[in-house]
């Protein structure tokens, strides 16, 4: 699963992996979680180049009455994504690009858990597989995002069975391109990120309380056994 992750990259370095991005340094977070704003792409059916948005982390379907549902569908399985009720609609027709350059993962160790930032060795930042839905039964509209997850790579395996979908650059235009809307050449795109370009830093427990920012959650541990 994914449920905490950075984007601390400067403007430079996600225009490094996409041209297109023509902002002032975003402001760095370090610790996002569950219904904050990240910083998205995506491409709509009508536009014939993508854009970079702001979008909440909790996917809310057009049809949900409570914008609650959020909270349960910050991730979304890539083996079902096809069928799922809250997920089918927006595989077909709403994806996304999520960006990040890190993301956290807690290993159970003696009754504690350890926390790990997992990033690549580069430490250059990267795009998660997303879906993003509109939903405007409210007072206000929301546009909100999920991120798919697969099954975990070598290094994963040793935090967690499950890691967020790492897509390669050149896999970019074909997720986000609007006309394509058959699951098969989509399923593909969703498989485990090669472990041997990542690492795992265990961090200081003080990334555990969300409202926590700045670089101190990702500093690595001087002593891994301390927590």
């Amino acid at each position: 699963m994914c449920g905490r992750f950075t984007l601390a990259a400067s403007a430079h370095a996600i225009k490094e992996l996409f041209p297109l991005f023509d902002e002032a340094d975003p402001e760095p977070q370090y610790n996002i979680a569950p219904t904050q704003s990240l910083l998205a792409v995506r491409q709509l059916p009508a536009s014939a180049r993508p854009e970079f948005v702001r979008l909440r982390w909790g996917l809310i379907p057009s049809w949900a009455d409570d914008p609650k549902v959020g909270y349960r569908t910050i991730n979304a399985r890539s083996e079902s994504v096809a069928s799922k009720p809250a997920f089918r609609t927006p595989f077909r027709e709403s994806r996304c690009l999520i960006l990040a350059d890190g993301f956290y993962e807690w290993k159970k160790t003696d009754g504690s858990k350890q926390p790990f930032h997992i990033r690549l060795k580069t430490g250059k930042p990267f795009a998660f597989a997303g879906l993003y839905a509109h939903w405007d039964k409210g007072e206000k509209p929301i546009d909100s995002c999920t991120i798919l997850t697969t099954e975990a790579n070598e290094l994963m395996r040793t935090l967690h069975d499950r890691m967020p979908v790492i897509l390669e650059p050149a896999s970019f235009d074909q997720w986000l391109d609007p006309t394509q809307h058959k699951p098969e050449p989509l399923q593909a795109l969703l498989r485990p990120f090669p472990s041997e370009v990542m690492t795992a830093i265990p961090i200081s427990t003080y990334v555990n309380n969300a409202r926590n920012q700045g670089p101190e959650c990702i500093a690595p541990l001087k002593d891994p056994g301390s927590g």
